[in-house]
This record gives C-alpha cells, structure tokens and sequence, in this order.
C-alpha cells in the first residue's frame, strides 16, 4: 500500500509528491523545490523514512514542477521520466523562469520517456500513465487504481482547471482531456493536483465551474 506525502514548495505554491510503500521504495514526483531549505525539507523526510528513491516522475516540465529536477537527480542517482513531448518545455525552463524573476539551475540530461498507458511499478504497486494534454503538450497523470487516486499535475484542481495560455497550452484540449481522461474515472478517485487541495472526480462533475459533462 502506498503512502502519500505532500510539501508546498516555491512562491508559486507548487505540490511535490514522495509516494512510498511499506518495503521504503519511493517514488518523487515533479520536485519543486526552489531554496535550498526546500530541498533539506524533502532530503530530510526521505531520511527520516529511510526511504530509497528509485523513481523521479514528472507530471509535465514547466519551471515550478522542476526547480529541485538536478538535485533530486543527482543526490539519489536518478534519471527523470517524463512524456517526450515535454522535453523542449524542460529546455527552457530556466529561461521561462528567468523572465519570472525565479532563476535556477536547470536540469539539461537524459530522460527517460514515459508513454501513455504505460505502467510505473514502485515495488509492487502499479500506476498507469495516462497522457492527457492541454496545460502543456506532453502532460500526464499517474493513476493507482487500487487505491483510487491520482497524481494529476495542473489538470484539474478543486473548482478550477490548468492555465491554458502558456506556450504549448491549448484550451479546447485540455477540456478533452479532463472529460475524456480523468472524469472517466470511479467518482470517488482523489485528485492530488499540482497546486491546492485534493479533490475527487465526483466533487468536480458536479461543482467544476470550467468543465461539465
């Protein structure tokens, strides 16, 4: 059974995920972040778990979900997952960062590609990756069914959807997305959004101002 646990890293309030299970794999998803007490912060809950990393999954590449990207990378030996279409969003992260007065260093190595329907094992635990675009072009969410949540990235939040107007954004799609991806989960899901509270795919059919049925 998975574990969740959340930090609220950067200015922008961006949500970092470490999941890990009973065996202390562990698994970081779109490490944001930004200072360096940010990166203690998750350094020291990993040690104090004795977890060992052996995933770094992003859910997209925009600057806030990758401002700890190379360290996480290289303090735990670990190469980042992401959809390929996200790969020139990571190359200018840090000039889109720069022009946010939020300059950092960014990660410029190999990736490993994640394709939709693929299936992420952390131990024996698995979840499907489903590409589901709009926000940006190669974004993706991490479904476990068992335990009937996600790891959603800036798709959908409570009572709000992803900014659209950022290169790569397309509105239309994202819509498709949330429709045809994620309310076609079990209602009782939990979305753990990138930033914000979770929420579950029945509360955003019936409340979501921007996306209905």
């Amino acid at each position: 059974m998975l574990q969740i646990k959340v930090f609220s890293f950067s200015p922008l309030a961006e949500n970092t995920y470490v999941l890990y299970n009973e065996h202390k794999e562990a698994a970081i998803f779109d490490p944001g972040c930004f200072t360096s007490d940010e990166f203690d912060e998750l350094s020291a809950f990993i040690s104090a778990q004795q977890l060992k990393p052996t995933h770094l999954l992003n859910t997209h590449c925009h600057f806030d979900h990758v401002f700890g990207e190379k360290q996480v990378a290289e303090k735990w030996g670990l190469t980042p997952q992401f959809h390929p279409l996200e790969q020139p969003v990571m190359a200018f992260a840090g000039m889109a960062a720069a022009k946010w007065n939020l300059p950092f260093d960014p990660y410029l190595g190999a990736y490993t590609p994640l394709a939709d329907q693929q299936e992420i094992t952390i131990g024996e635990d698995p979840l499907r990756v489903h590409l589901a675009p709009g926000h940006s072009p190669g974004h993706v969410f991490f479904h476990h069914e068992k335990q009937s949540f996600v790891i959603g990235g800036d798709i959908l939040f409570r009572d709000s959807i992803g900014r659209t107007d950022l290169p790569g954004g397309n509105h239309q799609q994202l819509l498709t997305s949330i429709r045809e991806r994620m309310y076609t989960l079990p209602p009782q899901t939990k979305v753990y959004p990138g930033h914000g509270p979770y929420t579950t795919i029945q509360y955003e059919m019936a409340n979501n101002p921007f996306v209905q049925v």
